[in-house]
């Protein structure tokens, strides 16, 4: 008698970073983890219009890998979900393709409002919401989805262009950043986030839910001790004097400081600038940090359909 437990993979293919996750699925739907692969690939490198020769080259080569690691595996199932590089890029249709003839992976290109839906699909497992609304933000290296939800419910979502990738390359020209490029990019933000800052006003959140890249960091740093695996959370207050300390800092002592990924160090300004520029507009008392967020939504689906 087989009594081996089903197997289901998820690859969330982002702007900047490349994602496997595989898991084996238990008989009351709970799962554990067997790989959580994460590679750095941005894709934006030379903008989000055409994806350049460099970033195409590891991106199909991360694939590569990931296809190793699931015929090692025999999976039940796997998903592929490309985000707003993919979607954007002249040439991302020729990358889709070559991955397709290369390992039979087949990745399916999501809206926004999708990736928005997933995102708190995903969350909504991690982090134990109470009656009041929450803001979730996941912060990519193209897009920036916002949620206002409660645990069961999504009441507005709306996915924005304006990852971190695409504020870098627009705004953060000198190093360190200028005050100008602080107070233009917050100019920027405030009119390309017009419906979002009203539509807190209509229907406003307590807390900042944030999930992935950039409050990772703010974790690794600002929170002591994780009382739970699937979620933290950190008093924004707290988080100005870290902010203070980043937002005068070189990219080479950046680079320097232990426990920033070297990965985050060269974009994790813009992402501190629009943090803080979200906390301060919804006047937003705590920052909650979740372990999950897309990939584990897609999951979420896939091992209970609706």
């Amino acid at each position: 008698m087989n009594n081996s437990k089903p197997r289901y993979g998820v690859i969330d293919l982002g702007t900047n970073t490349f994602h496997l996750l595989i898991v084996e699925v238990n008989s009351d739907g709970t799962f554990e983890e067997l790989i959580r692969k994460r590679v750095y690939i941005k894709l934006a490198e030379e903008g989000i219009e055409t994806i350049g020769e460099v970033p195409f080259k590891r991106g199909i080569d991360a694939l590569n890998l990931f296809h190793t690691l699931i015929k090692a595996n025999s999976l039940t199932a796997l998903k592929a979900f490309g985000t707003a590089a993919l979607r954007t890029a002249s040439n991302g249709p020729n990358f889709i393709q070559q991955v397709k003839q290369n390992t039979g992976i087949d990745i399916q290109l999501i809206p926004g409002s999708e990736e928005a839906r997933l995102i708190h699909q995903g969350v909504a497992q991690a982090v134990p919401f109470d009656k009041h609304k929450v803001l979730i933000m996941d912060i990519g290296g193209g897009s920036v989805e916002f949620i206002i939800a409660d645990e069961k419910h999504v009441y507005w979502a709306e996915s924005f262009p304006i990852g971190v990738a695409v504020l870098f390359n627009q705004f953060h020209q000198n190093d360190p950043i200028s005050i100008q490029e602080i107070d233009t990019l917050k100019t920027y933000l405030e009119k390309t986030l017009t419906t979002l800052l009203v539509q807190l006003e209509k229907t406003p959140a307590r807390y900042l839910v944030g999930a992935s890249g950039t409050f990772d960091v703010l974790e690794a740093f600002l929170v002591k001790q994780k009382k739970d695996p699937l979620h933290s959370s950190i008093k924004t207050e707290k988080l100005y004097p870290f902010y203070n300390q980043l937002i005068t800092t070189t990219l080479e002592e950046r680079l320097a400081i232990v426990n920033l990924p070297a990965s985050r160090a060269e974009m994790i300004i813009v992402a501190m600038v629009l943090i803080r520029f979200i906390i301060e507009k919804a006047s937003l008392e705590k920052v909650i940090i979740s372990a999950y967020a897309m990939k584990e939504g897609m999951l979420k689906e896939m091992i209970q359909p609706k």
